[in-house]
């Protein structure tokens, strides 16, 4: 379908997400993720504000930064005393489409599609594409990655489905 839009593909890769806790109150209002892109070394470093939501449109500040050599930010990151609170794989495909940033998203907890551009566009883009804007889900995928990860737990102890449990 994004083809036939004429959407351009930009990228397609795995990623391992680290996502961190830091010392004292250095993460509290801000997320810090390390992205290890196709196993190494190439990886993003970012840290995101916190979500704030127009509609059903989340906004947050982000800054990224490339890293040439992802294991050595995430030792040196270590060292600055921050932890790695969780870490979940992803394999991510990345297309433009009138100026939005299209991205498909495969976790082990889900399928996601993830539309960045102007808030002004984004739920009518949505609805194009044949999403629903009122059912985007306020969450993030560390968020998800938690639930998930409990519910897997409690699967374990209880003999239920992690997917019925999270649903």
């Amino acid at each position: 379908m994004l083809r036939r839009r004429g959407a351009h593909l930009q990228g397609r890769y795995r990623e391992e997400n680290y996502r961190f806790n830091g010392p004292g109150k250095s993460t509290r209002n801000t997320t810090l993720r390390l992205r290890v892109l196709d196993g190494g070394p190439r990886g993003v470093l970012t840290a995101k504000g916190p979500a704030k939501f127009e509609g059903r449109v989340k906004i947050r500040e982000e800054t990224e930064i490339e890293v040439s050599d992802a294991h050595a930010a995430l030792d040196l990151l270590m060292q600055l005393g921050f932890q790695i609170a969780w870490a979940y794989p992803k394999h991510r495909t990345m297309w433009m489409l009138d100026g939005v940033a299209v991205t498909l998203d495969v976790l082990e907890f889900g399928w996601f599609v993830e539309l960045e551009g102007p808030v002004a566009v984004l739920p009518e883009m949505a609805r194009s594409l044949g999403l629903n804007p009122d059912r985007a889900l306020r969450e993030s995928y560390s968020v998800l990655a938690r639930k998930h990860l409990a519910a897997n737990k409690k699967a374990a102890k209880t003999g239920v489905s992690p997917i019925k449990a999270i649903a």
